[in-house]
C-alpha cells in the first residue's frame, strides 16, 4: 500500500484550511502540474484550462537573453555555458558544504499565458555532468499589475555528488507561494491571477573547468482548474494495451530508507522506471554498481535515489521525475495536466503510456484494496469496455502489478480537485496531473498526438 507523501499531505491540508475559512479555492492551493511546448497546439479537452509553453529549439535559445550562455545547434539543440559570467559561493543546505561555482544565465522572453492562472509549474530536460548543476526560476506578472519575485523552482543535478537536488521552501510574497514544485496563488477566490511569466536558467560548473550543463528544454504550465468533487464520465473510444514492464514498489520496502523511507513510498520513481524501460532505456551495470548485490529490480532503487528531493524528503517531486527520465539517451519528458481519459486514449493510441497522480479512499477505487493521499500509477491501456489498464506499483510483486480499474472511478479520482478524506475533511485532488515521457525524435503518429495535447 502506498505511503502518503509528505508534500501532498501539506498541500491538501492547505486546501482544507482554506475551505474552513470559507474561501473557494481552485486546485491552485492543492496540487499542480503540466508543462509543454507549442503555443499553437491543437485544442484538447483541457485547452481552455491549461496553457503549456516551452523553449527547446535553437531559435528559442537565441531569442532569450543570455549572459555567458551559448546556444548549440545540431540534432538536439541546447543551451550551454559559453563563458562564465562570474563566480559565486553556494552553501548546500543539506550537507553544510560551501563551494565556489562559475555560472552563466539565460532568461526566456516573457510568455503571456492563454489561461489567467492560479498555478504554474516549470519542468526541464538537461544533462549535468559531474561538476555541474542548474537552477530554474520563475518570475510572473499578476492581473493587478504587480509582479512576483524570482521564485526558485528547483536546484537540480542528475547526480548527487556535487550538490543535493532540492526544492526550496518558504518562498512567498503574500500573494502567491511555492509548494515544493508548484507556484500557487494564495487566494484564488480574490480573482488574482498570473497572466504572464518568464523563466531563468542559471548554469553552474566547477571553476576553471571547461565543463558545462546542457539544457535541451525548459518550460512551464499555467492552469486554472475549477473546483470539482466529481467530473463527467467520458465515452470510451479505444481498446489497446501497451507492453510496459511491471515493477512493484513494495518489494523494496525497507531498502534505502534514506530515500523517502524506502520502497513503500516509491510509487513515482517505480512508475518512471517502468516507462523508461518501455522506451528501451535503462541504467547500465556501472550505473547500478552502488546498489547492494542481490536486490530485486535494482534499477528501481536507482530511480528512487536520482529523483529524490532533499528538501521535500521524498521521491515524488513531479519535475524531478521528468528530469530523471530525460537523462536517458534521446528522451524528452514533461509534467502536464490532461482533461479526460480521452486525452490519455490519444497518447495510448500513439503508443505513449502515461503516469497519473491521484488520491482516493479504499472504497473509491474498486479492486485497489487500499486508500492513499497521493499515489502514482502507469496507465498502459484500455479494455474493450473502456476500463483503465494500469500498472499499479502498490502491488505485492512484479507479477501482480497489472490491474484493471473501472473507468469512471479512475477518471473521477484523477481529475477532481477536491475530495473528502476518511474523517470527512476536505482535501485536494490533482486535477488531472500526469507525467509523459517520449523519444526526443518521436514517430509521426506520436508527434501528432503529443502536439494535439500541447506537448510539442
Amino acid at each position: 500500500m502506498p505511503s502518503p507523501t509528505s508534500r501532498r499531505t501539506v498541500l491538501t491540508a492547505a486546501v482544507a484550511a482554506a475551505a474552513g475559512a470559507g474561501a473557494v479555492t481552485s486546485t491552485a492551493s492543492a496540487a499542480a502540474a503540466a508543462p509543454s511546448r507549442s503555443p499553437h497546439r491543437a485544442p484538447s479537452a483541457a485547452a481552455s484550462l491549461v496553457d503549456n509553453h516551452s523553449w527547446s529549439a535553437y531559435t528559442d535559445w537565441r531569442c532569450g537573453s543570455g549572459a555567458g550562455t551559448r546556444a548549440v545547434a545540431g540534432r538536439r539543440a541546447g543551451l550551454v555555458i559559453g563563458h562564465p559570467l562570474g563566480r559565486t559561493d553556494y552553501t548546500d543546505p543539506h550537507t553544510g558544504t560551501t563551494a565556489a561555482w562559475e555560472y552563466a544565465t539565460w532568461t526566456s522572453p516573457v510568455h503571456r499565458s492563454a489561461v489567467p492562472a492560479t498555478e504554474a509549474i516549470a519542468s526541464w530536460n538537461a544533462d549535468t555532468p559531474a561538476g555541474t548543476w542548474i537552477q530554474i526560476e520563475l518570475q510572473g506578472g499578476y492581473s493587478d499589475g504587480t509582479g512576483t519575485p524570482w521564485y526558485v523552482m528547483g536546484r537540480w543535478a542528475a547526480g548527487d555528488g556535487d550538490i543535493r537536488r532540492t526544492s526550496v521552501d518558504d518562498q512567498s510574497d503574500g500573494k502567491s507561494s511555492i509548494w515544493t514544485d508548484t507556484f500557487s496563488v494564495d487566494d484564488a477566490a480574490s480573482g488574482l491571477r498570473l497572466l504572464s511569466y518568464r523563466l531563468r536558467l542559471t548554469l553552474y560548473r566547477t571553476p576553471g573547468s571547461r565543463l558545462t550543463p546542457t539544457v535541451w528544454r525548459v518550460g512551464a504550465m499555467a492552469s486554472d482548474i475549477p473546483d470539482r468533487f466529481t467530473v463527467p464520465a467520458s465515452v470510451p473510444g479505444l481498446a489497446r494495451e501497451l507492453p510496459v514492464p511491471r515493477y512493484s514498489q513494495n518489494v523494496h520496502v525497507g531498502q534505502y530508507p534514506e530515500y523517502d523511507n524506502g520502497g513503500e513510498a516509491w510509487c513515482s520513481p517505480t512508475s518512471s522506471q517502468m516507462i523508461i524501460e518501455y522506451w528501451g532505456r535503462r541504467p547500465s551495470a556501472e550505473d547500478l554498481a552502488w546498489v547492494k548485490p542481490g536486490l530485486q529490480d535494482p534499477q528501481v532503487c536507482h530511480a528512487a535515489r536520482f529523483t529524490y528531493d532533499n528538501q521535500y524528503e521524498g521521491c515524488g517531486n513531479w519535475p524531478f521525475n521528468a528530469a530523471y527520465a530525460a537523462t536517458y539517451d534521446d528522451m524528452s519528458a514533461a509534467v502536464t495536466r490532461l482533461g479526460s481519459l480521452k486525452d490519455v486514449e490519444t497518447l495510448i493510441r500513439a503508443g505513449i503510456p502515461v503516469i497519473t497522480s491521484q488520491s482516493f479512499l479504499k472504497e473509491e477505487l474498486t479492486g485497489a484494496g487500499y486508500g492513499t493521499s497521493g499515489h502514482l500509477m502507469t496507465v498502459i491501456g484500455f479494455t474493450p469496455e473502456g476500463d483503465v489498464i494500469a500498472n499499479d506499483p502498490a502491488s505485492p510483486s512484479d507479477e501482480a502489478v497489472r490491474h484493471v480499474y473501472r473507468r469512471h472511478e479512475w477518471e473521477n479520482i484523477w481529475l477532481r480537485t477536491k475530495r473528502y478524506d476518511a474523517n470527512g475533511q476536505v482535501r485536494g485532488g490533482t486535477g488531472g496531473v500526469c507525467y509523459v515521457y517520449w523519444p526526443s525524435n518521436p514517430a509521426p503518429t506520436q508527434h501528432r498526438a503529443l502536439r494535439s495535447l500541447g506537448l510539442l
